[in-house]
């Protein structure tokens, strides 16, 4: 299915001009909350309808192994990012979110744990996990350790992440799936992502590089735990529970659910977006920090994290029906106590907007993707790249502003260690 271009429905312009009109009525911080909690329901409910619709591809595929249907997943799952790339705006102020996000979208991964791997691949030094092979090998030796993964299930996986300690041992979620569709992308920062053939999932003689019945279970394995995890989330934020994590954060004074709204905001812009997705790669030429690594994805999922604090500035998000939801937004928030620094954080807004789009137009235009962007040999690609970034630190910048004039002050959103 086509992506979808999500482009702000309101400027400020027709903002300020429809308030200039008639009067608007004024709206408070817990207003604005719960429209927070709205649409991190409706982000979470997608990613789970499209998460579900990627699990039919997989049946598929699994069913009837061909390049089509391997085809039709690989979609599926470059449709499956795009609501939940919108969700990580909720991770880092909310602690439920940011401990349970590991699971589903952990990343670089050492993806020697998992199946096989090109002669030449280089995994994290010390891991000893880095080439336990989990698909090819029902007992798993590591280290002085024997680990029993003859039936391999979604519980097995769930208990594998971070197998020895190593956060690269990543066994589950997104970039798990992502590997077995594409398989390793060996074309360095030359155009091209994984070729994983379709044999690799057919049964019998007619299978390719071993263990094409272990590997389908490891594909559907991960695919259910997939789908239960983002139900779980979508249920945290109902707003017809009295016992969930809503309910717990709209109980709380208005100020600290803000607080943790711009928080989450601020740190996805700095310090994971232009800092561990975008800057890491840059400085290190290293394609191996790419997010998407092996679909060559990693210009549309940078797009969609964009699009997730864009969504909670304006609070709109545009659903994967086609229908947008809409409320109270920050921007009003902070409208109604300085029009001009409004005006400001609009403007920031659409140029930050912008700029992380160069990534998808030279990826998808110009057929120059991040990987090639980020190459040694590529200093107008590097400048690209470092402009994205430049622009993000001064969208954190605005979301700061946006702090300050709403009463949140001291924000502080998490660098992850980099400076800007």
């Amino acid at each position: 299915m086509p992506f979808k271009r999500l482009t702000m429905a309101i400027t400020l312009g027709g903002l300020l001009s429809a308030c200039a009109q008639q009067p608007q009525p004024k709206i408070t911080k817990a207003d604005v909350v719960n429209h927070y909690a709205d649409i991190a329901h409706a982000v979470y409910a997608d990613s789970l309808t499209a998460a579900e619709q990627l699990d039919s591809a997989l049946r598929l595929l699994l069913a009837n192994p061909s390049e089509q249907t391997l085809a039709q997943a690989r979609t599926a799952w470059k449709a499956a990012r795009v609501p939940y790339q919108q969700s990580e705006v909720f991770r880092f102020g909310n602690p439920l979110v940011d401990d349970w996000e590991g699971q589903l979208n952990a990343w670089p991964l050492d993806e020697g744990l998992i199946d096989y791997v090109d002669r030449g691949y280089q995994h994290e030094l010390g891991n000893a996990g880095a080439t336990a092979n989990i698909i090819a090998n029902p007992m798993l030796q590591v280290g002085g350790e024997q680990l029993d993964a003859s039936r391999i299930t979604p519980e097995l996986l769930a208990g594998l992440n971070e197998l020895a300690g190593s956060e690269a041992n990543v066994a589950s979620g997104y970039h798990a799936i992502e590997f077995l569709l594409w398989g390793q992308d060996l074309n360095g920062t030359n155009s091209g992502a994984g070729e994983r053939p379709y044999t690799d999932f057919v049964p019998g003689e007619q299978c390719t590089n071993g263990n094409c019945d272990r590997r389908r279970d490891y594909l559907q394995a991960a695919s259910t735990l997939l789908t239960g995890d983002l139900a779980w989330m979508a249920g945290q934020w109902r707003a017809d529970q009295t016992d969930n994590y809503r309910a717990e954060l709209t109980t709380l004074p208005a100020d600290e659910g803000l607080r943790r709204m711009l928080f989450g905001m601020g740190s996805l812009s700095l310090g994971e977006l232009a800092g561990e997705r975008m800057k890491v790669a840059l400085v290190a030429n290293s394609v191996e920090d790419e997010h998407d690594c092996f679909s060559d994805n990693t210009h549309n999922s940078h797009y969609y994290n964009e699009k997730g604090i864009v969504n909670l500035m304006f609070g709109e998000y545009l659903r994967i029906d086609g229908s947008t939801l809409q409320g109270p937004s920050l921007l009003q928030l902070v409208g109604q106590q300085d029009a001009a620094s409004a005006a400001k954080i609009a403007t920031q807004f659409k140029l930050s907007e912008q700029a992380v789009h160069a990534l998808v137009d030279s990826a998808e235009q110009r057929g120059v993707a991040f990987d090639q962007l980020i190459a040694a040999d590529n200093p107008t690609g590097n400048q690209l790249v470092q402009g994205t970034i430049d622009s993000l630190v001064q969208q954190t910048r605005a979301i700061e502003l946006a702090a300050n004039t709403v009463g949140i002050t001291n924000l502080s959103p998490d660098t992850a260690d980099h400076e800007f």
